[in-house]
């Protein structure tokens, strides 16, 4: 019998400070997030980032915490049940870091009778600090299970049809007419881990953005691009009604523009009315709900700008559920 593991990064169990520091030490300690040598890491994380950090980190929390918990988590494991439903299948929902853990989704599926797992990680766009991390741990979890068990992973659907359509969708129902530009906000991350990716180590950063990125396969930027062009071409947006940001940075070296920076400068270009959607995250979390929906609302109306309207994430909607149920069987 076929199972399907659904993967996101995670978040804190609770809001207190043990947990806040818990999931910033498990996250921020993997090799492929932060890639310095384990000793400057460690330094960076134990003794600067973490103590300095958690508070804050803490409160953007507080600002969008539920009653039933984290909103990732409760988001993700929604998507699971609609999945379920739409498949026919098992479905096991699991966190990269903290809980639910992907041990305990395999586990669970494997104590069901399955004994193929179709891992989906709901990052559609391809990075070593995303995709291939959770596909490393899946692999390490997997066989320090010792069971007989064939897994295979979804890869990268920054392209797919239907993943784009189900995008499209979305825009389309909240989407505001009088729009000036359509913001497409995706995760940033260093611009180093675009050569790190590249098997070959190389990479040329002027080509990313464009079809002839030679390695469009392993390259953020570049399917970051092709999404928003795939998008805006099917909804005819024109070229200078939409654009391309990177938010959630951590330190100088990340991919530019940055969202915060944009919505402080974009009301003096004349943009008075922008709508901002984050395709790289399947659903809404905190840097969905916290860093855009309010931190950079407020960063765009006191700007000057009149009207900022947020584009919720894929969630459960029915177009996408029904995509990502073609998407599991490719």
């Amino acid at each position: 019998m076929k199972g399907i593991l659904l993967v996101n990064p995670g978040s804190p169990k609770n809001l207190e400070d043990k947990s806040i520091k818990e999931y910033l030490r498990e996250f921020l300690s993997d090799d492929l997030v932060i890639d310095y040598p384990k000793w400057i890491q460690q330094v960076l994380v134990n003794w600067i980032i973490v103590p300095n950090r958690y508070k804050k980190t803490q409160e953007a929390y507080s600002k969008i915490w539920t009653e039933e918990g984290s909103p990732l988590i409760n988001n993700t494991i929604e998507l699971g049940h609609h999945l379920a439903e739409e498949s026919s299948l098992q479905v096991e929902t699991a966190m990269r870091y903290q809980e639910p853990s992907i041990d305990e989704g395999l586990k669970s599926l494997i104590n069901k009778g399955c004994s193929s797992i179709q891992v989906i990680p709901l990052y559609p766009h391809y990075a070593i600090s995303s995709s291939l991390t959770t596909k490393n741990k899946v692999i390490e979890a997997a066989k320090d299970l010792n069971e007989k068990v064939d897994v295979n992973f979804v890869e990268p659907f920054y392209n797919n049809p239907e993943y784009i359509d189900s995008l499209c969708s979305l825009i389309k129902e909240y989407r505001k007419e009088d729009s000036d530009l359509l913001l497409f906000s995706y995760h940033g991350i260093p611009i180093r881990h675009l050569r790190k990716a590249n098997p070959n180590k190389k990479h040329n950063y002027q080509l990313c953005k464009k079809s002839e990125c030679i390695s469009k396969e392993f390259c953020y930027r570049h399917q970051v691009y092709e999404t928003s062009r795939l998008c805006a071409e099917k909804l005819n947006i024109p070229k200078d009604q939409w654009k391309v940001s990177f938010q959630s940075r951590i330190g100088p070296g990340w991919l530019k523009p940055f969202t915060d920076k944009e919505l402080n400068i974009l009301p003096g270009k004349g943009i008075k009315r922008v709508d901002v959607i984050s395709p790289s995250f399947i659903v809404d979390n905190l840097e969905t709900l916290e860093e855009i929906n309010i931190e950079g609302r407020q960063d765009f109306l006191a700007a000057g700008g009149e009207e900022f309207n947020y584009i919720p994430c894929l969630n459960s909607s029915k177009d996408w559920v029904e995509a990502l149920n073609k998407i599991s069987k490719r």
